[in-house]
């Protein structure tokens, strides 16, 4: 290590209690949603110990794992309630500490933030009958043999932790049940549990203290809470500082990780932790200044992305430990790359959210431009050279031919990338026009600067045609064009529309009365509706969807709404546009005809624009030219894709080079499917 490595504040090592973290870096406790079973197997395991062995001090397990029945996760976490955790736990645990990281676990019991109908069908409890807005239980109040048998369950996930060989545990206390009893907003107990803060911090003291009884002194225990909950009638600042006093005197807490915000709405939520467009690190300063008033180690992550954000977190003596969590979703060998001196190489995070909105959507966590986190068993982050070296020519420069490109590079290819626009990033390029997601155009400059690293050699303003493939005698070729917006859509009226696109990219300004159709629920809708609202006109976007912008997910959805709404915008959905014409008597307007998919209903909207936004159709005429000159016909075997293994699809001999078309040249997907395809089609080539 040099000397401004050994001097560089993120590589200093801290002293936990008895436990000696080598460095100020940790991954906090979230879950990715990969358990089988409840249980954290090969697949979890998998995720946590590629980045333990990269170089972080500690990863935190579970966001957060269930201590009791009545509290069934609302996505795939871990059931802590289960004795057969304890063999899951330590074979994860043992794998990571090989590598030289520390493993704690979150625990938690829900409260109100769960449904009945999950699980066991068990009544949702919490310290009132006040309803959460985002999983929408009515709760029971807790009863005093509530409490009592919650507390046992907490000590009894405890104890198992303990028996797994885990570090340490953190107990969860922000839209949780703990945070229900401290907040007066879900507290409407009588003494001794309500009341005054005294009485509200009492469950958490007394879970804290059995847990205590059960594990001993010396094992570690933290509280990752609210500290400030910024909304009317919740916990205040000077609550939260004094809920930390209380914890802090108690003796039987070793840090706290600091949280401010609620999260029982979409909106809070993003808040809490924050997407792309908002604010880098919105909540260090707060945590930090709790630093100043309690003698107990400050843990904190919210959106700190970047490691000159975390570096300074630590120098500035704001944080003792700093989360960077969605970060090594994006690249799980951060702390490798900063003693290697390679900082320049991380693959950014670019703050899409993917991967927790995708978790709330019912899904596994992925990143959205990092298709081996989560896959690690299956697509290791790491690309093995090639045995023989072989000519691959790329038609497109977006995410999936620069994802298809750089790997071929990795595995020692000779890599040649034709590119119709004078710029690499075809949709993203486009997406990046909101000032709101520039952010996006990080997967393009990350993926171009390795490229070039590795030789690659890029021709833009090249319009591909089959002579051009022929000429260059490659030997795999790889379609990756995308596609162009489908308006063609209606009965009649096709011609009087545009697209999405042609507002997004400026060809068309917005009218000033503009009805947006919306069949595919993405962000290009939404997106292009911002800027037609914003331009001053009247807005209504109508769908066929029984919600609009499905795609979009809760989280991302947030900022949208934001914007929109204090425009004005009119949200029709279960309507279907089905013709436009010129209207008869009026000059210069459009009468728009809406149906519904359940029948019997028309409207009528007279406006002066409409904007189609319906998906892509696939830019695939260069394939088809070119499939009868190939070995395979452009066929993928399906089986060995899945399974990482090299295509040899040979149904042609005569054929002079694989062909194959990843990305929205096949269909219209979206940016983690163009990369996947990518990746797990170049890697084996």
């Amino acid at each position: 290590m040099s000397s401004a490595q050994s001097n560089d504040p993120l590589l200093q090592p801290f002293q936990l209690k008895h436990l000696r973290l080598k460095n100020r870096l940790m991954i906090t406790s979230h879950e990715p949603a990969y358990p089988e079973d409840g249980m954290p197997k090969a697949k979890y395991r998998a995720y946590h110990v590629e980045r333990a062995k990269a170089g972080i001090a500690l990863t935190m397990t579970a966001g957060s794992a269930a201590v009791s029945r009545d509290s069934p996760p609302v996505f795939n976490n871990i059931l802590a309630y289960r004795d057969e955790v304890v063999p899951w736990m330590r074979e994860l645990t043992d794998a990571c500490h090989e590598h030289g990281a520390a493993v704690m676990i979150q625990l938690t019991h829900l409260g109100r933030r769960t449904s009945w109908s999950k699980a066991d069908w068990l009544p949702v409890v919490s310290p009132s009958h006040e309803r959460e807005a985002s999983h929408r239980a009515f709760p029971k109040r807790m009863e005093d043999w509530d409490i009592a048998r919650i507390i046992k369950d907490y000590a009894d996930a405890a104890e198992r932790m303990h028996a797994a060989g885990v570090d340490g545990l953190e107990l969860e206390a922000y839209g949780h049940l703990m945070d229900q009893f401290w907040s007066p907003s879900t507290n409407t107990l009588d003494a001794p549990y309500g009341g005054p803060l005294e009485n509200r911090v009492r469950f958490t003291l007394e879970v804290i203290q059995a847990i205590r009884k059960r594990v001993g002194p010396d094992f570690i225990l933290g509280v990752r809470g609210v500290a400030d909950e910024v909304r009317p009638g919740g916990l205040t600042q000077d609550e939260g500082l004094g809920i930390a006093r209380y914890l802090a005197k108690s003796g039987m807490v070793d840090f706290l990780n600091i949280i401010r915000g609620h999260i029982d709405t979409d909106a809070g939520l993003t808040d809490v932790i924050p997407v792309q467009g908002m604010r880098s690190a919105p909540h260090l300063d707060f945590a930090g200044s709790l630093r100043a008033h309690v003698d107990i180690p400050i843990f904190h992550a919210a959106k700190i992305q970047d490691v000159n954000t975390a570096r300074h977190a630590i120098a500035s003596g704001k944080l003792d430990m700093v989360g960077m969590t969605r970060a090594h979703m994006a690249d799980p060998h951060i702390v490798r790359k900063i003693v290697e001196g390679r900082e320049d190489t991380i693959r950014p995070c670019v703050g899409g959210n993917f991967c927790l909105d995708r978790i709330y959507a019912g899904g596994e966590a992925y990143c959205i431009h990092n298709p081996s986190t989560g896959r690690e068993l299956t697509l290791p982050h790491a690309i093995a050279p090639a045995a023989t070296k072989r000519k691959v020519l790329v038609i497109g420069a977006g995410p999936a031919g620069l994802e298809a490109a750089r790997v071929s590079a990795e595995r020692g290819h000779t890599v040649t990338v034709l590119e119709a626009a004078p710029k690499p990033g075809g949709q993203i390029r486009l997406t990046a026009l909101s000032p709101r997601r520039k952010e996006m155009l990080s997967i393009i400059d990350w993926r171009m600067a390795r490229c070039e690293e590795r030789g690659v050699t890029f021709r833009f303003n090249t319009l591909a045609d089959e002579a051009t493939v022929l000429a260059e005698r490659p030997d795999v070729v790889i379609i990756a064009t995308g596609g162009l917006p489908h308006t063609d859509v209606l009965a009649t009226g096709n011609d009087l529309v545009v697209s999405a696109w042609d507002i997004l990219g400026g060809d068309v300004k917005p009218g000033q009365d503009v009805l947006l159709f919306d069949d595919a629920g993405d962000h290009s809708a939404l997106q292009a509706a911002e800027v037609i609202a914003q331009s001053g006109a009247r807005l209504e976007i109508a769908t066929p969807d029984r919600t609009f912008a499905p795609e979009v997910m809760a989280m991302n959805l947030v900022p949208y709404m934001r914007s929109l709404q204090k425009l004005d915008v009119t949200f029709t959905v279960t309507f279907r546009l089905q013709s436009v014409a010129r209207h008869p008597t009026q000059s210069g307007k459009l009468l728009a005809v809406l149906g519904s998919d359940y029948g019997g209903v028309r409207k009528e909207r007279v406006v002066d624009q409409v904007v189609v936004n319906h998906g892509t159709l696939p830019l695939e005429d260069l394939y088809f030219a070119l499939k009868p000159h190939s070995s395979n016909l452009g066929a993928v075997d399906y089986g060995q894709l899945i399974a990482g293994q090299a295509q040899t699809v040979a149904s042609n001999p005569g054929g002079g080079f694989q062909l194959f078309r990843i990305g929205d040249a096949v269909a219209a997907r979206n940016t983690h499917a163009a990369v996947l395809d990518g990746l797990r089609l170049a890697r084996e080539l």
